[in-house]
Parts: structure tokens; sequence; C-alpha cells
């Protein structure tokens, strides 16, 4: 049967190598992003902000389901190449009806969100069916699921912008909550372990890919926003503090999480939950928190000195406390220790105090820019010397107190 052919061949340690076609379908997030990011900045208020959530939400959703289909179909096929590519049409309408999503571009956004959930869960039935039939049944299931929340996203195109957040967030609450339900549908009943029987380092791989496109957008403006500055000290000094801030928001996912959740994945006997826990949700707050410093990195270098405005110091501590957050609970979800990373819980509160004393010691920008900075400097140091007992080694009175690898 030909549609046989449109699965992956995995290898004997069920690896599934990331394929052109998906970078390539990457590209149209990287615009998603960008206008995730310059719309929060254009609207930067509580309203603004719940709004770039909920596209956001919406955003990561068609991506990751995308990303979970592309673990089993083999994207070298025309077919399934073809059908990645109408959902990259469809996500570039998506994409370009953001900045305008709560407002009269409100009915694209939906019509290209629901196409693409219902769409590709349509093509793996067709594909799955008398050849992998539990999968099929649960993306039946799946379909369900979307179809259950097509009215809230039709009712929200033809309201107000206040009333379409609450049918849009409605909407996705209930499409978030499916795969905690185990997609539970009548005449179905629910998923169990063996439908997600994913390669787990090729789903950790893609989800790294993702993380690098939004660390991109901060450094893309940093670029762009410094090229049209003064090129004087204060300025320098603004872009240096913001492209380092960058680098250890890298750091502090790359250098130990990253890796150790790809091998842990790879060699776990139940990589799809695993993966829905890790990968699905919890690098929601990473993203958020990269979408929200792009912006802070933006607001620093365009007013590095003068007052602090409660804008800036929402996004400059807010992006950094959701990066920290998001990478505790993703470090704690793929390791066996009973409590999330000591340094991020200190870096968390390192970050709140340094806001307060921002705020009620009247700081500039800048300075509170490279106050943030230096907390997450100081969490990727504190996690790199707990590693192996490094503290141990250097500090035994810490070791003594936090016990040989308070971190790893």
């Amino acid at each position: 049967m030909a549609r046989t052919n449109l699965f992956r061949a995995r290898d004997a340690h069920g690896h599934a190598p990331v394929t052109y076609i998906e970078l390539f379908f990457d590209l149209v997030f990287v615009f998603a992003i960008t206008q995730l990011s310059h719309g929060l900045l254009a609207h930067l208020s509580l309203m603004g902000a719940l709004q770039a959530l909920i596209l956001l939400f919406a955003v990561w959703w068609v991506w990751i389901y995308t990303t979970w289909v592309a673990n089993w179909l083999n994207p070298d096929r025309a077919n399934v190449r073809l059908m990645l590519i109408l959902l990259m049409l469809a996500g570039l309408a998506l994409s370009s009806a953001i900045p305008y999503a709560f407002g009269k571009n409100g009915w694209l956004f939906a019509a290209a969100y629901c196409s693409m959930q219902l769409g590709r869960s349509l093509y793996v039935i067709w594909a799955s069916w008398g050849i992998h039939d539990g999968r099929a049944r649960n993306f039946a299931r799946i379909a369900f699921w979307s179809l259950l929340t097509l009215p809230l996203w039709i009712a929200g195109c033809f309201a107000d912008a206040e009333v379409r957040m609450l049918c849009w967030a409605a909407a996705l609450a209930i499409e978030y909550a499916g795969p905690f339900a185990f997609f539970a549908t009548p005449g179905l009943g629910r998923s169990n372990a063996a439908d997600w029987d994913i390669a787990g380092a090729h789903m950790a791989e893609r989800c790294a890919l993702f993380i690098i496109i939004a660390l991109g957008e901060g450094v893309l403006v940093t670029g762009a926003t410094f090229a049209t500055l003064p090129q004087d000290a204060l300025h320098w000094t603004a872009f240096a503090t913001c492209f380092l801030g960058s680098a250890a928001l890298w750091w502090l996912y790359f250098d130990t999480g990253a890796v150790r959740g790809s091998k842990l994945i790879e060699a776990s006997g139940d990589a799809g939950l695993l993966a829905r826990n890790a990968y699905t949700y919890w690098h929601i707050p990473i993203v958020a928190g990269l979408v929200v410093s792009a912006v802070a990195d933006e607001m620093l270098l365009a007013h590095p000195k003068g007052h602090i405005e409660p804008a800036y110091l929402a996004v400059a501590v807010g992006g950094a406390l959701l990066f920290l957050v998001g990478n505790m609970g993703f470090k704690r979800a793929t390791n066996d220790r009973p409590l999330p990373p000591f340094s991020h819980m200190l870096g968390c509160a390192l970050l709140l105090a340094i806001g307060a004393a921002a705020w009620f010691g009247h700081w500039r920008p800048l300075t509170l820019g490279m106050g943030i900075f230096g907390a997450l400097l100081f969490t990727a140091i504190w996690e790199w010397g707990s590693l192996n007992g490094g503290w141990q080694r250097w500090a035994p009175g810490l070791g003594r107190l936090f016990g040989a690898d308070p971190d790893a």
C-alpha cells in the first residue's frame, strides 16, 4: 500500500532525523515570533499582554502539533512535503494576521488556525487508517477536540476585542486540556501510552530549534535597534548588556538542560508522556519569556537612561522570570531529583529582589538591565558549579548545606 511509505523508517535506536523541509517549515514561525514581540511592544498594557499571550498559545499549539506529526510521518516523501507546505501557507497567513488578530483580521487568524489543526489531523487519519489504526483513532480523538472548539473560534470572529479574547481563551483552554485528558472522546475512549511511540531525540531537537528561533528574535532586535542609535558609550553598554543577556539565556537552556533532556527522552520507555510534560507544556513559559525579553531589549536600547516605567519593569523582570520558571520546570521534568534546580530558585528570588530594588531605588533602565543580566549570570554559574559535585570541591560549606549535587 502506497500510504505505508508515508511513515518514517527508524533505525535501531528509534532515531528520526530532522529534515530540511522541517527547517523550512520553521521559517514561518520566525516571522510569527517577530510579529508577537512587535505586537506586544506596540500594545504594552495588561490588555495587550493578555492578547499576546493568547496568540502565543495558538502559535505554539500549531507548531508543536506539527512537530508531533512530523515525528511519525516521513517528510522526505512528496506527499508529506506537500502537506507541510500547505501548512506553511496557512501558517504564513496566521502570522500575518497577528497584529490585527483582535481587530479586522480576526477571521483570518481563526480560519488559518482551525484549518491547520483540523486539516493536519484529517491527513494523519487518512495516512494511518489500515496501517496504524491506533494512531488513526488517536488523531480522530484530536480532531474531535478541535471540533469542540470550532464554535468558539467562529463566535470570536463576530465579537468585539474583549469578547473575542474570552472566546479564544476558552477555546485554547479546551485544546490544552486535551492531552491531559488523553483526548477522551465518546465512542473512541482515551488515548494510551502506546499511541505516543515517538522518537524522543527528534522531539528534543525540534524544540531546541524553536528555542533558537525565539532567541534569534532577541538578537535581531538588538542588532537592528542598535544600528539606528548613536554610537556612544551609553548605547554601546546597553547593546552589550542586551546581547550578553541573550547569551546567558542560551547558556541556561543549552549547557545542560537540552542535552540531558535529549538523552533522557531518547532512552525513556515512556517517551510520549515525557514529551507531553517536558516539551509540549514546559516549553511554553520558556518561549514566552524569550518573546518578552526581546521586547525588554528593544525598550532598553531605545531608552537606556531616565526613569524606569512600570511597563519596562514588567517586561524586563517578567521575561527573565518566565524563562527561568519554564526552564526550571523543564529540567525538573527531565531529571529524577524531587526538587527543581536550586540555582533557578535562587535566580527567581534574585530577579524579584532586583526588580523591587530598581523600583524603590529609582534605578535607570540600563542599571536594571545590567542587574537582570547579573542575576542570569549568577544562576548559570551556580548551576555550573553544582554539577559533578563542584561545590564540594570549591566551597565545602555550600556542598555540606545543599548536598554534593544540588542541581544535577
